[in-house]
């Protein structure tokens, strides 16, 4: 019977635990460097601090993944991600201190000490139980390796560096070794206590009457695993693990492996994302979708008449639009064009900035409600220009959050003229919802002109996508907002 191990931040639950420990002696330690001798639990403040820094030592830990890869990190890498993780302890603690007004009650001296001795502290702490793992650990599962010479060193250095005693290596069998050759790599491998052998049934013996938990198969793509040897490992109730070469044309995406039609797959993506991630993220889309209605209501009081006078008729302006892997949904909008701006939209397509035409974009618009080029060239904006400045024409879009179309932050819906000149290269773009703002338009919004870049900057949204990232994009699309640096 085959356990799987905790997964995510439970996987090492032991450095939460003694990172949660140097975490309380820091403020300790910083609180006593400060104040003096005073417990800083027996003040109400300092023990509500305390707790603040223990709840973000948490979602830190959960969130950014601290802990991801922690046995495999060289000791820079560790810096780094100590680092990060007690910045973002303070300045969380720090932002919600001020957001419940005691800013001005607990010591700024103490905080600071705090977060210096416990970016020491942590990576200190970190550093030794890596290393008493690797010294002390007891394997708790023996295990056989099935590969080829070619493979061999490779993954005997693997088991001792990366996998710190987690299993005790109990045989090696190599598929193309002959007996001489198992003989001799034994000589060589003599001070790992291992057994090397040729692939034959006396192994299968072997592996019958000794110690093994699990089986390791890891051959070249063209090697061919001999008849009935899975079957036989698994009856005789021996966990086996068999590594899947994947084709070096898919190596940068991301794969799971599946079971889909009946059938056990490997599914390959742009990118991926858990369960809990989608229910975060779905679960902000729907909170900000309700907040950003609100508003909307709020907005079409103010601008519904002023819309109205400048440009008699409807209000909001729907299109449909093109949403995650090509499905059609309807868009909704603030109407800040004229009725006819989508019949003079082909006259005006070779002032267009865009080159191939793949987005709309001109300095001049006169589709725009107010919009007017003077005798002197300036152009006189209208309350068409003013609503998209501030982007007041986007707020309707939260319903299509709302209804689960779009997302709050993701790519730009391409119109369908616009979707029928898409490469295939241009499609990956439309791997996800699309967003009322993402990364293109808060690295430049309206003012970036080539098309190839939009598609670079989505594909790396799409790449690196994280929660931390959509919270970043939305911190920065409310300063773009503010600057009304061009419309979304």
């Amino acid at each position: 019977m085959y356990r799987k191990g905790p997964q995510g931040w439970l996987k090492h639950l032991d450095f939460t635990v003694l990172n949660l420990i140097a975490l309380h002696a820091s403020y300790c330690m910083a609180y006593f460097i400060r104040m003096g001798t005073e417990n800083p639990y027996h003040s109400k403040l300092y023990r509500t601090i305390a707790v603040l820094l223990t709840l973000f030592q948490l979602l830190v830990t959960i969130v950014c993944h601290i802990y991801k890869g922690v046995l495999q990190r060289g000791r820079f890498r560790e810096a780094i991600a100590s680092v990060k993780q007690s910045v973002l302890v303070v300045l969380l603690a720090v932002f919600v201190l001020f957001m419940m007004k005691m800013g001005a009650a607990y010591s700024r001296k103490v905080m600071a000490l705090f977060g210096m001795i416990y970016l020491v502290m942590g990576y200190v702490v970190t550093l030794l139980w890596k290393e008493y793992i690797r010294r002390h650990r007891v394997a708790k599962k023996s295990i056989v390796i099935v590969t080829v010479k070619e493979y061999l060193n490779a993954l005997l250095a693997e088991m001792d560096t990366e996998y710190y005693n987690l299993y005790r290596v109990a045989g090696v069998v190599l598929l193309d070794a002959t007996e001489d050759e198992a003989e001799s790599y034994n000589t060589e491998y003599a001070d790992l206590e291992l057994s090397i052998y040729t692939y034959s049934d006396e192994v299968l013996e072997q592996i019958m009457h000794g110690w093994v938990d699990e089986v390791y198969v890891n051959i070249p793509f063209e090697k061919h695993i001999p008849e009935n040897l899975l079957g036989q490992l698994a009856d005789m109730g021996i966990t086996v693990h068999v590594r899947v070469r994947v084709p070096a044309e898919l190596s940068n995406y991301q794969y799971v492996f599946d079971k889909q039609l009946g059938h056990h797959v490997l599914t390959v993506s742009t990118t991926y994302i858990t369960m809990y991630q989608a229910f975060v993220k779905r679960a902000i889309d729907i909170l900000g979708g309700i907040v950003g209605c609100i508003f909307t209501g709020i907005l079409t009081i103010i601008l519904a008449p002023c819309i109205y006078i400048a440009s008699p008729g409807p209000i909001f302006f729907s299109q449909y639009r093109i949403g995650k892997n090509g499905k059609k949904f309807k868009i909704y909008k603030f109407r800040s064009m004229y009725m006819d701006a989508e019949a003079r939209k082909a006259e005006l397509m070779e002032q267009n900035q865009v080159k191939d035409g793949m987005m709309f974009k001109m300095e001049y618009d006169p589709r725009i409600i107010g919009c007017k080029k003077l005798p002197d060239g300036t152009i006189k904006k209208g309350i068409g220009n003013r609503i998209r400045d501030w982007s007041l024409d986007e707020f309707p879009q939260f319903f299509n959050v709302l209804k689960g179309d779009m997302s709050l932050i993701g790519t730009r819906p391409p119109t369908e003229d616009e979707w029928e000149k898409y490469s295939a290269h241009h499609r990956g773009r439309m791997a996800i919802k699309p967003g009322i703002t993402g990364l293109w338009q808060v690295s430049g919004r309206s003012n970036i002109t080539d098309f190839d870049e939009v598609v670079r900057l989505d594909r790396k949204y799409i790449d690196e996508w994280s929660l931390v990232n959509d919270i970043k994009i939305l911190f920065k699309t409310v300063g773009v907002v503010l600057k009304g640096e061009g419309s979304m």
